[in-house]
């Protein structure tokens, strides 16, 4: 699992110096979680309140660190000012906490899911937790008053480093990031379409019997 770190303030001990919390996330997306929600027995089915409650304190805690970033970055930064650029030197910059070993082209065990022994090779944050967090800050950012058309975190440059480290960490994993098309259902033959539209077109009308009477003429 990766680490996404959230920023916070200096303490009054150590005044000037940025203390990184992390936070561990889950799987498919960057879920933040206290440790007193990490000693909680996971339910086997969560109501869509819930998931959409989590959804959002992670987004507020997602941009609230993206904001301590901007804060700390030298020169600091305003949110205006803010470019895709700058969006991309935060990705890179989270690189440092990640916990997805990514293999080089010059490692015996590139393209390789399943490692047999331990490598050299750096560790990244999985593409899977960066695509998510710009999910949440893009859309953080419009809730908090910026405009789509000056969204940095919806711009070009993002989109294409995204869709690079996806064929990368692909390659270099041997894992495939392709969604799953869904199965359709294959249609009847012929003979089964007809006669179950027969059988539908078949209905008892009211009063009668399901029991067919014959009448001979004498």
């Amino acid at each position: 699992m990766d680490m996404i770190p959230q920023l916070m303030e200096g303490s009054s001990a150590y005044a000037g110096v940025t203390n990184f919390s992390i936070i561990t996330n889950n799987s498919s997306s960057v879920t933040g979680t206290t440790a007193a929600e990490a000693t909680q027995p996971l339910s086997s089915s969560s109501s869509p309140s819930a998931n959409s409650s989590r959804y959002e304190n992670q987004k507020r805690r997602d941009w609230n660190t993206f904001g301590q970033y901007l804060r700390n970055h030298r020169p600091p930064l305003s949110l205006s000012r803010c470019s895709g650029a700058h969006v991309l030197e935060f990705l890179r910059y989270l690189d440092q906490f990640g916990k997805t070993k990514v293999h080089t082209n010059v490692c015996h065990f590139y393209g390789h899911p399943n490692p047999p022994a331990p490598c050299p090779c750096p560790l990244r944050q999985a593409w899977g937790s960066l695509d998510a967090l710009i999910g949440r800050l893009r859309a953080a950012f419009e809730e908090n008053g910026g405009k789509p058309e000056t969204n940095p975190f919806g711009a070009r440059a993002v989109r294409l480093y995204l869709r690079e480290v996806r064929d990368m960490q692909s390659k270099a994993r041997g894992v495939s990031y392709e969604k799953k098309k869904r199965k359709r259902p294959l249609p009847l033959p012929p003979s089964s379409a007809s006669s179950s539209s027969a059988v539908e077109q078949f209905q008892m009308q009211p009063g009668t019997s399901s029991t067919t009477q014959f009448k001979f003429e004498k």
